[in-house]
This record gives C-alpha cells, structure tokens and sequence, in this order.
C-alpha cells in the first residue's frame, strides 16, 4: 500500500464504493456514528451508502427511532443505533463535559441545577411524550428554572450526554427530545478497556486505513485513551507505514482502484471528509487554497477519484433541486458525466427532478 491508496481504500471501506447497506441503522452502526447538525446532509450521508434509499426513507428510520441524534463526541450532533449509544456515551461523554465546563460556569450551571433540570425533564418526558425544546423550556420556566439560548442548549445536551434524553420523532420540521430509556433498549455494560477496543476496532474498520491521531480526533479522547484501545483491537487489524506514518485498517478489506471516474457530491461533515485529522488523502494544496478562500460559505464538496476536486450546492424550488458545481480545474469529458451521474443520483434520493450547472 502506499499513499495512492488510501483514498480508493477509505471510499470502499466507508460504503462509497460498490459496497453498500440495506438500512441506515446497518450504515450507521457500521461506522459507528456519523456527524449529523446538518440533518439533511446527514440523511444524504446514509443514503449514498445504502443499495436504494430515499430522503423519506430515512427520515421515517429516524422517526421509528432505528437510528438516533444526539450530542456524543467532541461535541456535535451525531446519528448513532440504540444497540451502541451506552457504551459510546461511557467513552466520550466525560471528555464532552470536560470541554463544556467553562460554559456550564459560565452559565451559571451548577451540579444541583443540572439535577432539577433532569428531574423536570423525566416527568416531562416520561411516556413517550416527545417534547420540543421551547416545550422543555416552558416545562423548566413551570419548575422557575430560567432557560434561554445557550443556556437552555447546555441544559439538554447535558442531558443527553448522561444518557437521560435522545432524539424523538420530528414533529413537522421541528426536532423532538425523548426519554433514551424509551427509545434504546438496556445493553450489557462494558468494562471500559473493552468498550474502548469496540469502538477502535469499529473506526479502523468502517474509516480505515487511518492513523492513531485519527481516531483520537474522530472520537475526541485523548491519545493515551486512543492507543490503548489500540493496544488491545491491533491483533485484529492489519497496518501499513505510509509515508513515515502508522496506518491501521481491517485485514479483510480489499479494495482496487476504479477504471473509471467516479463522484461522490459530499457535505463537508460527511464521515469521508470530517473524521480524519490528517486530511492529506483528500488532495493537494490547489484544493486547500481553493476552500480556504471560501471561508464560512463552504457546505459541500465535489469528490472525483476520492479527492476533492471542487465544490457544489443545491436550491430546491418549485418541485425540482438544481445543483451548481465549481470545479477546481477543467474536467475531461468522462469525469463531467461521472458527475451528471451524482446529480441525478441526488435527485434520485430527494425524489425529484434535478438539474445541473
């Protein structure tokens, strides 16, 4: 293996290839979370990687609760199945709480508020009564507990990250909270030595080939955390040194370069794009400088071989999505029809026509 290959390797190995899922839960716990603020970008994530899948079709796994939203690493937002949330929360959740302590002091969070706000937020919540975030806050206001913005935010990723809330069914376009107790089942609890193996062993597999310092990124514990779950998941993964780099991936994966283009139109926060620290495999410095310049304004990103070869967007009207690509550099006639192919293949998904620019 040498550098060349790490991009058609992560691709294959991240479901962007010929390998794909039936279900998101199945693409979800395959790579263990996915980053999911962006909710639409998210549901695109998954759908890339299942055999046939439609926004709605994911929009109703999420729903039925087959996958769940919540706070659990660095901290964001991240799509997780009910089976792995426990034992991922017991990783990250202290280092979250680490990373929030000068806001929870800030906003005047103490230990024994905290404590009412759970206490408010079970009985509120208890019964599959799913609540949106301005019904928790009136629920709080009721208990003359102030919470607002930044404040109210804190209070319920908390929560969430006590494994006392999740995410509930959507309510129209609005995000609910419910009870994790009433959407996740009980599961074994694991020592910790052996929840930290899973969860290296997970990231290898499902985002290798990847270097220690991904993964500690990835899932924002620390290095010593990182190598020792490495210590024990290394006798089931393969390595190789790149570059003067240590890379580690499952030894069954196999991968071969295409003969053809191919196009992926990705979000910035897709899983293949955010969950390395060493982004090199993405490309060279013309693409660093061209989305550099963009500053806030970037969302998305055009993928051609497995690196970023450009930008794109889309705008919904009138019962049609049309998408604008910005390359970087002129494409050959194959890589434009590569990249017609991901259009449709958006519009496909989003179940309506779809032009592009």
């Amino acid at each position: 293996m040498n550098s060349s290959d790490i991009a058609p390797a992560r691709l294959s190995n991240q479901l962007l290839g010929k390998k794909k899922c039936k279900t998101p839960g199945e693409v979800v716990a395959w790579l263990g979370a996915v980053q999911a603020q962006d909710f639409a970008a998210a549901k695109w994530a998954l759908g890339l990687r299942m055999q046939q899948a439609t926004d709605n079709d994911i929009e109703n796994a999420f729903n039925d609760g087959a996958i769940l939203r919540t706070h659990v690493m660095r901290p964001t937002w991240h799509f997780v199945v009910p089976p792995d949330i426990r034992s991922l929360l017991a990783l990250t959740a202290p280092r979250v709480h680490a990373i929030n302590a000068h806001m929870y002091s800030k906003l005047e969070l103490d230990d024994d508020l905290l404590s009412r706000c759970h206490a408010v937020f079970t009985k509120a919540l208890r019964g599959k009564k799913f609540l949106t975030r301005s019904e928790l806050a009136n629920h709080l206001a009721e208990n003359r507990i102030k919470a607002a913005g930044l404040r109210l935010a804190y209070m319920i990723m908390h929560a969430e990250l006590e494994a006392l809330i999740c995410s509930g069914p959507r309510r129209g376009k609005q995000f609910t909270y419910a009870l994790l107790e009433e959407r996740a089942p009980q599961t074994k609890k694991l020592r910790r030595d052996e929840a930290l193996a899973q969860w290296t062993l997970k990231y290898f597999i499902g985002h290798g080939p990847a270097q220690l310092k991904d993964f500690a990124w990835w899932s924002g514990l620390t290095l010593q955390d990182a190598q020792q779950g490495l210590d024990v998941a290394a006798l089931q993964l393969a390595h190789e040194i790149i570059d003067g780099n240590t890379y580690w991936f499952s030894p069954n994966a196999k991968t071969a370069k295409p003969k053809t283009p191919a196009a992926l139109l990705l979000s910035i926060y897709d899983e293949y794009t955010i969950a390395y620290k060493d982004r090199s495999a993405l490309g060279g410095e013309q693409y660093s400088e061209g989305l550099l310049a963009m500053g806030n304004a970037l969302t998305s990103v055009l993928i051609l071989d497995g690196k970023i070869a450009g930008t794109w967007k889309r705008v919904i009207k009138k019962g049609k999505v049309e998408i604008t690509t910005n390359p970087f550099r002129s494409l050959r006639k194959e890589e434009r029809e590569a990249v017609k192919a991901a259009a449709f293949g958006y519009g496909e998904f989003l179940e309506m026509p779809s032009t592009l620019t």
